[in-house]
């Protein structure tokens, strides 16, 4: 089994909701900052937040998902979760969450969000009519 699996992704029109999940198998990271990344088909991947480890748990967010989104972490499931609101058909991608013991959440980190060890297989979510 992948270390991180994503689940909660799906069909779903605009403006609607959904509620991603990363859990991990085989590890705790509630010491380790998590982050949701997303790709479109077409472009590049895409930071769209993070939070940093259990005990400062910090919060980041791109300007393209701010107000809509909310990352949090239940360190007794293993698992953060993505929050994802007022959905947009710009919103679809396959969504990941990835982990390092190396990464910082907002930088600051010996590794950067481009050389995270730790990836999900990914879940993909459609905003559509």
């Amino acid at each position: 089994q992948a270390p991180l699996v994503e689940s909660g992704g799906g069909l779903v029109q605009p403006g609607g909701s959904l509620r991603l999940s990363c859990t991990a198998s085989g590890f705790t990271f509630d010491s380790s900052a998590v982050g949701w990344f997303r790709q479109a088909p077409g472009h590049e991947r895409e930071e769209i937040s993070c939070i940093s480890s259990a005990s400062d748990p910090r919060t980041v967010y791109a300007d393209s998902v701010k107000g809509r989104f909310t990352i949090s972490r239940d360190n007794g499931k293993n698992t953060v979760y993505l929050q994802m609101n007022s959905l947009r058909p710009e919103d679809t991608a396959v969504y990941y969450c990835a982990t390092d013991v190396l990464w910082e959440c907002g930088g600051g980190g010996v590794v950067s969000s481009e050389e995270l060890e730790v990836w999900g297989q990914g879940t993909l979510v459609t905003v559509s009519s």
